[in-house]
């Protein structure tokens, strides 16, 4: 086997694998009980949006890819603080209805 059809193969073995775990973050997030484990799996989302982005870089050999992953990650990161952000203001608040119901 040659190193080019080792990578074709691999690749396409990679991006079978991150696109299942696409369609399992997914699932996730529709029937996720809890908004943080929503935001886990959209967090989990944006990684292997990264991954399956950096899989199509190296099977295509255009590195402009690897500029959008880079992109991607930011974003991620940005929204994965501004979710947190949002599930502990949103604990803290049903934190000071619970005390207010005890007093």
């Amino acid at each position: 086997m040659s190193a080019s059809a080792f990578l074709d193969l691999s690749s396409m073995i990679a991006l079978v694998l991150l696109g299942i775990a696409l369609l399992v973050s997914i699932v996730r997030i529709i029937i996720g009980p809890t908004l943080p484990d929503r935001v886990l799996a959209l967090d989990l989302m944006t990684v292997v949006a990264m991954g399956f982005i950096g899989a199509i870089a190296v099977r295509t050999g255009l590195m402009l890819y690897l500029d959008i992953a880079l992109a991607l990650a930011l974003l991620g990161f940005l929204a994965t603080v501004a979710l947190a952000r949002y599930v502990m203001r949103r604990g803290l608040k049903a934190d000071a209805a619970a005390m207010e119901a005890q007093s």
